[in-house]
């Protein structure tokens, strides 16, 4: 089996590593109340979907 001849530095170790990164949920706005929410999803916050009324939201909500 084969052996590396060097070993791996740490700072070629970690530039390799570099890339492994957590990225931030992409949010649009609501154009209906504004509220940031996820693309294609409906508005949790007033119940719509590409400008129509999906989900009836009460006042108390």
């Amino acid at each position: 089996m084969a052996v590396p001849f060097r070993r791996t530095s740490k700072t070629r170790k970690r530039m390799r590593r570099t890339h492994y990164k957590i990225n931030a949920n992409n949010t649009v706005t609501c154009p209906n109340c504004g509220e940031a929410i996820l693309p294609h999803r409906v508005c949790p916050k007033c119940g719509y979907y590409k400008g129509k009324s999906v989900i009836d939201q009460k006042d108390g909500e």
